[in-house]
């Protein structure tokens, strides 16, 4: 989750967290939890923070996955 990439798109649109949350029927404190990692967006919640703020591809806001060497290494011997 790249909570600055996400500020980014809703700042450029003008909403607020308080606003994006009441669109996409969340309370403040879960998107806050969700936003710095504590738990993650339900599949239904980010299909509508992306219909809400018409996002062309979600991917980088929410599957910023980072990937070790360990984990490169043990996929090509794989």
């Amino acid at each position: 989750m790249d909570k600055v990439l996400l500020e980014y798109e809703m700042k450029k649109r003008g909403l607020s967290s308080a606003t994006l949350c009441k669109q996409i029927g969340i309370c403040r404190s879960a998107f806050s939890k969700k936003c710095n990692g504590k738990s993650e967006f339900k599949l239904s919640e980010i299909q509508a923070i992306v219909n809400c703020l018409e996002l062309e591809d979600p991917a980088p806001i929410f599957f910023n996955q980072k990937v070790s060497n360990k984990t490169l290494a043990g996929e090509a011997t794989a």
